[in-house]
């Protein structure tokens, strides 16, 4: 199995430290985000890594290199200076992953364990969403859990917010061609199809949107 990390990302909000870097390579700890990702997979038996990149993808590609400083070999999917959305990036690398592959946003930190969805036997459904506890910028949730499925009735008041963190089949995607394509309304019409499952982490999880979010995590983890 292999996996893809998500990175190509401009990261607006976090200006102006991203002016000349991209988010995913913004620290914790004094520690990449991006390599906490990948030492996580590597971790998980994951031995290629897809990374796109767009904004400052040089400064990845420059820093990270071929992957054997971490035992694992990463691959780069090359977006251009605007980059193509979720979807659209998973997309344009599609061929170079497997038949069912881990993606992982760039830009979130976290301690949750991805060699559990190395477990998983994803067919007959599509995909496996990884939701957490909503966080203050996000009260209101993303998805609900149902059965075991991922539901997107806005009405519910029992939702979740999604993580980042998925397991994808192929098909997901199947049928689509390569564009700026974001990945939220695919997620709700293959939830409405019955062909995306997701759990509930009750762990670690910040999404790393605001340098005064990055700071306080810088902080939470310096006090830990």
């Amino acid at each position: 199995m292999k996996a893809m990390i998500l990175a190509a990302g401009r990261g607006k909000r976090m200006m102006p430290l991203t002016e000349h870097m991209p988010k995913p390579m913004l620290t914790v700890n004094g520690k990449p985000l991006l390599q906490y990702h990948i030492e996580r997979l590597v971790s998980a038996g994951i031995k290629e890594i897809v990374i796109n990149l767009a904004w400052c993808g040089d400064v990845i590609r420059s820093t990270l290199g071929d992957g054997s400083e971490f035992g694992v070999r990463l691959i780069y999917s090359d977006e251009g200076g605007e980059g193509l959305e979720t979807a659209g990036g998973i997309l344009n690398a599609l061929d170079l992953l497997s038949d069912t592959f881990i993606v992982i946003n760039g830009d979130i930190y976290t301690d949750y364990d991805v060699s559990s969805l190395t477990q998983i036997a994803l067919l007959p459904h599509q995909a496996h969403l990884v939701l957490v506890e909503n966080p203050e910028h996000n009260p209101s949730g993303d998805f609900s859990i149902l059965q075991g499925f991922a539901h997107c009735d806005e009405n519910r008041e029992d939702k979740h917010t999604f993580a980042g963190i998925a397991l994808y089949h192929k098909s997901f995607f199947a049928k689509r061609e390569t564009a700026f394509l974001p990945l939220a309304p695919m997620l709700r019409e293959k939830m409405a199809e019955k062909l995306v499952t997701a759990e509930l982490y009750i762990g670690k999880w910040f999404d790393i949107g605001t340098p005064e979010r990055l700071a306080e995590i810088n902080q939470q983890e310096l006090n830990s």
